[in-house]
């Protein structure tokens, strides 16, 4: 078996959760910021009709790691539409650009 220093050569890194943090948190609602150096998440869960949201986490990462967290949701989108079809979002049925074939100046 591989001790710790081998683990993080080879670029393995043990992850641990606290039963606290296994629970998870549900969340409908999702709000992102920027600076320059970092990334805000804040996921929320908002109970329809109540005026009020609460945050439920927070999660600041650097752009290079919300980049990768992009990626990684890409393909696991893509790899549940695959295995389940389509996710149908009411968004995606707006019009995109000018509604008249004709170009305005």
């Amino acid at each position: 078996m591989a001790n710790n220093n081998d683990q993080q050569k080879q670029g393995q890194v043990q992850v641990n959760m606290t039963p606290e943090v296994e629970k998870g948190v549900y969340s409908n609602l999702a709000i992102m910021g920027f600076t320059p150096t970092e990334f805000i998440m804040d996921f929320v869960f908002h109970h329809p009709g109540m005026p009020r949201a609460n945050v439920q986490s927070r999660v600041i990462m650097s752009p290079a790691q919300a980049k990768r967290l992009m990626r990684l949701l890409e393909q696991n989108m893509a790899n549940y539409e695959q295995a389940n079809g389509p996710i149908a979002l009411p968004e995606d049925n707006q019009p995109k650009g000018p509604i008249s074939p004709f170009k305005v100046n």
